[in-house]
């Protein structure tokens, strides 16, 4: 791992600024590619670019050991695809892993996600199953994956990631709810609360992507679940949120509450999907290490303090 040149795309990104920070821990040369990269609290070498733009991902990967092409556009500020998006979404979620694939001498790692074996695979997934994706974010992160497995690289399939970003915010469903619960709100679920999902720690999927950068070459031309193994019932997983925003505020627990499922739910959202990472433990080692509830209390400890953090002011009060 030391001194390998590992260039991340959309490396401000919420889980690319965790991977980023680790693999600098380890003493790969990290390069941060991104719009607007800001400068990262770890040593790296900071690449500003629209990679849209021609010519911006060869120069962006050019003499790289290691490439992770970690963008994602949705058009939605959610990870499903925005209506009448597909075509600019495309264009970053496939076109720019495709220029990525094409310029980069050294093995590119993909993220993909574990909902693109589709709505109607079993609920507990090993890997093995054949794909169906069941949505445009599904069918175009199978259409880049397969052009990464193509060109001998590989793939972790990624389940529900949270936690605390030193990037962008992450825009998912325990923040969500935590930061609701944090304002007094009550938190909904949809119908019983009863289909289970699979989370994980955004310091344990950094973790796995280091652990796919050293083991690259016996991870090569496949796809790799990363979970935990077990999944928890959303309900259950709300109540959590909830009582763990009571546990560090001192007040009382928000309420957790069904409602009707939204026009735009599908037919994943009812459907429990949990991740057996058996086969990149085997390969790797790699396996998640934490807690759910300490991952719970550690994200919502990180969005009180920062809501301190932004009430404080820059220079002291002279009155």
């Amino acid at each position: 791992m030391a001194g390998t040149l590992v260039a991340v795309l959309g490396g401000s990104g919420f889980v690319g600024s965790a991977v980023s920070a680790r693999l600098a821990a380890l003493d790969a040369r990290v390069r941060v590619v991104a719009r607007d990269p800001g400068v990262p609290p770890f040593p790296a070498e900071v690449v500003a670019a629209d990679l849209t733009e021609p010519g911006a991902v060869a120069a962006a990967v050019a003499g790289a050991d290691v490439v992770l092409p970690l963008v994602l556009f949705t058009g939605g500020g959610t990870w499903r695809v925005a209506d009448g998006g597909a075509a600019d979404a495309a264009r970053v979620n496939v076109g720019i892993v495709a220029e990525a694939v094409d310029a980069a001498r050294g093995t590119v790692v993909f993220a993909g996600s574990t909902s693109q074996v589709g709505p109607g695979a079993p609920e507990r997934i090993d890997g093995t199953e054949t794909d169906h994706p069941g949505s445009e974010y599904d069918r175009q992160k199978c259409a880049a994956e397969r052009l990464v497995l193509d060109a001998g690289g590989c793939s972790l399939r990624l389940p529900t990631v949270f936690g605390p970003s030193t990037g962008s915010p992450d825009r998912g469903v325990v923040t969500a709810m935590a930061r609701r619960a944090l304002a007094g709100e009550p938190l909904t679920v949809w119908g019983a609360g009863d289909v289970e999902r699979d989370l994980v720690f955004v310091e344990d999927v950094a973790e796995a992507f280091a652990a796919a950068v050293a083991h690259a070459d016996g991870l090569a031309g496949r796809a790799w679940l990363v979970g935990s193994g077990a999944g928890i019932a959303v309900r259950a997983l709300f109540e959590l949120v909830a009582a763990t925003v009571a546990e560090l505020t001192g007040r009382p627990a928000v309420p957790v509450r069904s409602v009707p499922p939204p026009p735009y739910a599908t037919a994943s959202d009812f459907r429990s999907l949990v991740a057996d990472p058996a086969g990149l433990t085997l390969a790797t080692g790699w396996r998640a290490r934490v807690p759910l509830a300490d991952a719970v209390s550690r994200t919502v400890a990180h969005l009180i303090q920062s809501s301190v953090d932004d009430l404080r002011p820059d220079t002291p009060n002279p009155g």
